[in-house]
């Protein structure tokens, strides 16, 4: 990974910590607090033990220094369990504010942008990828203070007693972080390609498995075991390859850590045989230093070591933000707007250009308009941004131009309100695991003879009456245990169940049989009446229900008018018509072979 890319990464993860700063201060300062009843704890046991071999103390004599170290020990072991709870909560809230936050992105961009990627992709992101955040903020940063305070602490105990002592100690520790910056160099990129065939490998078997089916039809199910097998491999190796750099600066750290320790216990064994005679101000040099010293050397490097065991999760944590930065970074143009919906939802729209998430103009300038209770089809042949233009109604693409609903800016509405409002219906409608009961309500408050009325204006009624099950019918994740046409008729249900105001519909049958799409059109525009609704389709029978057709190629309107109009002015329209073969099947006047208004 490039170095100032890794460098750009760290500061946005230093910058994400607003939503759990005061348990992370409040970490470093149990954390601290600790270090202090430590260093209490090391200065009455050297007390006790020089008092016992110099003094010849019993230990009748020194029943105080016992309690109070007893209560030192009780009270540090209290102070390091509160500092657990705290940290895991500052790692806590900021998974729970980063995970809301690329949600309530991935919903602000829409579904369009979500179905660039496999949901195992997804699915690892929002899940792995925010966990794998949480060891930083949770004992990283607050570890990264310690690690400069705690020794100057120690320093300010040692070096009154003992100033060569104090230049080991401080001549050694750089080692520590020099060592475990040069070792974990490349642990930042080893996480992130570890993240990358994470990625690959969620997607990879999401996929093989909501296709698993097909698969097996196509005799393909052991070729796909096979791959799967090859891209676990993958993983397996970049996991290890994570593993093997985290033992490696363990082994590291440990041993610069025994080293130093070596070098000051060198000094005062030289310094008691005689050998040495610096350091102890030209006093002599007493048990009780050497000896509380000695015990705090090892809590002087054990924040560095500390540090260094917990650097991977630096690295895990620069890897991960790599692909949530990216996410985040992308501009939604979600609109902002607070105010409530207008009591005409005519929408109107002039020189309207919409864009990708990328920037890249998909379709536009757009001009048209729909009035309350108008019917609206949308026509033309593949890529030529119908969705896209559904999309951009919803809030979900970029735009520029004029956009008004009721006569108020686009971006001035509150979304919430204006997407309660309408009915969405697309070609593929998902339905989740759970009852029928619950793909209809999606968490209002329906009692269930409100749920079979919505049932039987979808025309669904009957299949459900004549389940055992009833409304509690379970079905399986992506609509499995009813058909396709079933499916579309309970999305249809969950649509009606908003009490919507305006229809957009992007192809609804383009997936159902004949009959199935008849009973779905019906209730379309049963419950429409009177409701404005824009319908998208390449399917061209019904278009003679619908007020007004435009026709869209290349990203613009071409055509406009009623589909006899249309059919009548040898344009785009007529074209469509005459190659699907339906100019007769329509019910438009003809005339010697001709179409005529």
């Amino acid at each position: 990974m490039d170095k100032s890319l890794e460098k750009q990464l760290a500061l946005w993860l230093k910058s994400r910590k607003a939503a759990c700063g005061p348990f992370l201060l409040l970490s470093v300062a149990l954390g601290l607090f600790a270090g202090l009843l430590l260093i209490g704890q090391a200065w009455l046991l050297a007390r006790m033990l020089s008092a016992v071999v110099m003094q010849g103390e019993t230990i009748q004599a020194l029943g105080a220094e016992i309690a109070a170290l007893l209560g030192l020990i009780i009270a540090r072991a209290i102070v390091a369990w509160a500092r657990e709870r705290v940290s895991f909560e500052a790692g806590r809230r900021l998974r729970t504010e980063l995970r809301a936050a690329v949600l309530n992105h991935l919903s602000a961009l829409g579904p369009a942008f979500i179905k660039g990627k496999p949901l195992g992709s997804w699915g690892a992101v929002v899940l792995e990828q925010i966990e794998d955040l949480h060891d930083f903020y949770a004992r990283y940063l607050p570890q990264l203070s310690l690690a400069a305070l705690i020794p100057l602490v120690i320093l300010a105990c040692v070096f009154p007693l003992n100033w060569a002592a104090g230049l080991i100690l401080l001549g050694t520790a750089p080692l520590i972080p020099l060592f475990m910056i040069l070792v974990g160099m490349g642990a930042a990129d080893a996480n992130r390609k570890h993240f990358a065939a994470l990625s690959r490998l969620s997607g990879h078997f999401m996929d093989r498995l909501r296709g698993i089916v097909t698969l097996r039809l196509f005799d393909r199910a052991e070729a796909e075991g096979r791959a799967i097998e090859k891209a676990s491999d993958e993983f397996r190796s970049r996991t290890m390859a994570v593993l093997r750099m985290a033992f490696l600066s363990s082994a590291v750290l440990e041993f610069f850590a025994a080293v130093s320790l070596a070098l000051v216990a060198v000094y005062f064994g030289f310094s008691y045989l005689g050998h040495l005679d610096f350091g102890h101000y030209g006093q002599s040099i007493s048990l009780f230093t050497g000896l509380f010293v000695l015990m705090l050397a090892p809590e002087f490097y054990q924040p560095l070591r500390d540090m260094g065991t917990h650097y991977h999760a630096k690295a895990q944590a620069v890897a991960a933000a790599e692909a949530l930065s990216e996410l985040l970074a992308i501009d939604t143009d979600t609109q902002q707007g607070k105010q409530p919906l207008p009591h005409h939802l005519d929408i109107e729209a002039r020189d309207l250009c919409i864009y990708s998430h990328q920037g890249a103009l998909i379709a536009g300038p757009l001009s048209f308009s729909v009035r309350q209770g108008e019917r609206l089809a949308i026509v033309g042949p593949s890529g030529a941004g119908k969705s896209s233009l559904l999309h951009a109604l919803l809030g979900f693409l970029p735009c520029k131009g004029t956009l008004t609903v009721g006569g108020m800016p686009f971006t001035e509405l509150d979304m919430g309100q204006w997407r309660g409002a309408v009915a969405w219906l697309g070609q593929e409608p998902h339905l989740f695991h759970g009852s029928i009961r619950d793909n209809i309500a999606m968490g209002r408050a329906l009692g269930d003879e409100q749920i079979q009325q919505l049932l039987a204006k979808a025309q669904i009624a009957d299949f459900v009456a004549g389940s055992a099950d009833g409304l509690s019918h379970a079905i399986a994740e992506g609509g499995g245990g009813v058909s396709v046409g079933q499916a579309q008729r309970l999305a249809l249900a969950r649509a009606l169940a908003g009490q919507p105001q305006v229809f957009l519909l992007d192809e609804p049958g383009a997936s159902l049989d004949v009959d199935s799409e008849r009973k779905v059109m019906e209730s379309i525009m049963r419950e429409s009446e009177g409701l404005s609704l824009v319908m998208v389709s390449h399917r061209l029978e019904a278009l003679t229900q619908l007020d007004r057709v435009l026709v869209m190629d290349g990203g613009a309107i071409v055509e406009s008018g009623t589909a006899i109009e249309l059919a009548n002015a040898n344009g785009l329209f007529a074209d469509l018509l005459s190659e699907s073969g339906l100019a007769r099947s329509l019910d438009i006047p003809m005339c010697d072979g001709e179409l005529r208004s």
